[in-house]
């Protein structure tokens, strides 16, 4: 990232978050907007894909805490034209040129290292970067979740121009070091007892200049990075689970390692089945007759094939039965259980024989269900 990137562009307002924004509140806002202007989603609108590129580098920048910190501090340094010398003993400033500092300072230890450490422009050598995180969102149905699934999905992620390499130059021709500035990307201003370093007016703070810019990038350097790999959700995924993926990310700066992926996974209802930690659930309408008497039944189960449950006699509608072994997939290959719930059906309409037959259970039918109750309250 140039020192005209750190001082001139506000990647704050470019997220629409706060300089105070947590790391949640920047992921939330990148998102947001990189949904909203993604290439894929604005085909031929050129506003949308430069908008792109914009918050891609504001994300790439706030969302690294290291490169956050060096961004705050450049912005604190330089964002308002430079910085103040201190005050010498005669209560005046004492004048200097801050290019001995800056851009002339050799060996190690100087104020040279440091700013170029800040900036990426000075003349010390500087160090590989890890690659940003990426995120990416899926939406799986029950039964992919459950089993598990190897999905396809495609990636968008700042990186070099690939036709000029990131040098901005024009294939072929060759950039060269700015003569105002010597290449530091900072030109010193001297205004009465006091010395300004500001972004050299020349390379805007590039430190080179750029005779004959790439056509792809207009000479920034910068281009969209779009690919698909293949990633294996695992069987027995959650619903707003987040899988890192390491290495899939975007790649490393100056040799750095790639950044992880992190997937969102959303699974979708069943339509008969619900989900309680590894164990499916399933509710199981059994006649009163199956009920009171006791009775094997036939029960699905998600793998497509149905199991024998035997009702005990006298089961009260809302009991949980179990069945091992064919719930969902565990992390160490195991399998969690069915929870079958018994639900009473009651008819909605009876048949003339069905209606005199549950007459005559009633009136052999001597127990009041209602008996505590009323012994309870001291009803009479």
């Amino acid at each position: 990232m140039s020192t005209r990137d750190y001082v001139e562009k506000d990647y704050y307002a470019a997220l629409g978050v706060s300089k105070t924004a947590t790391q949640a509140d920047i992921k939330k806002a990148y998102r947001k907007l990189a949904r909203q202007h993604h290439p894929d989603a604005n085909k031929g609108d050129a506003a949308s894909e430069e908008k792109f590129k914009e918050i891609s580098e504001a994300y790439d920048v706030l969302s690294d805490e290291q490169k956050r910190k060096d961004y705050d501090e450049a912005r604190a340094l330089f964002g308002s034209g430079g910085f103040r010398v201190p005050r010498g003993a005669n209560g005046q400033g004492v004048p200097f040129d801050l290019s001995d500092l800056l851009g002339n300072a050799s060996g190690s230890g100087g104020l040279g290292d440091l700013f170029g450490n800040i900036f990426g422009g000075g003349r010390t050598r500087q160090a590989s970067r890890r690659g940003a995180d990426l995120e990416a969102e899926v939406t799986l149905s029950f039964t992919d979740a459950a089993d598990g699934v190897t999905i396809p999905l495609q990636l968008s992620s700042p990186t070099s121009c690939p036709t000029c390499k990131g040098s901005g130059a024009k294939p072929g021709t060759a950039t060269r070091v700015c003569p105002r500035c010597e290449g530091t990307g900072m030109h010193s201003r001297n205004a009465g007892g006091f010395a300004f370093a500001e972004p050299c007016r020349d390379c805007r703070g590039r430190g080179l200049l750029v005779d004959d810019p790439c056509p792809t990038c207009a000479g920034t350097g910068e281009g969209i990075n779009t690919r698909t790999l293949r990633a294996r959700i695992p069987a027995g995924v959650k619903d707003g689970q987040r899988i890192r993926l390491g290495g899939k990310g975007a790649p490393g700066e100056r040799g750095g390692q790639a950044g992880d992926l992190i997937v969102t996974v959303h699974v979708l209802p069943h339509q008969l089945f619900g989900r309680k930690g590894d164990n499916l659930t399933l509710t199981l309408p059994v006649t009163f007759p199956e009920a009171a008497l006791g009775a094997s039944v036939r029960v699905p189960t998600l793998e497509g094939q149905s199991v024998t449950v035997k009702i005990p006699a006298g089961t009260t509608n809302g009991r949980t039965l179990r069945v091992r072994g064919k719930g969902m997939t565990k992390r160490d290959g195991s399998r969690g259980d069915l929870l079958v719930t018994v639900e009473v059906a009651v008819p909605q309409q009876l048949s003339d024989e069905a209606r005199e037959a549950l007459a005559s259970y009633a009136a052999a039918q001597h127990d009041d269900p209602r008996a505590h109750l009323n012994s309870v309250a001291g009803a009479k």
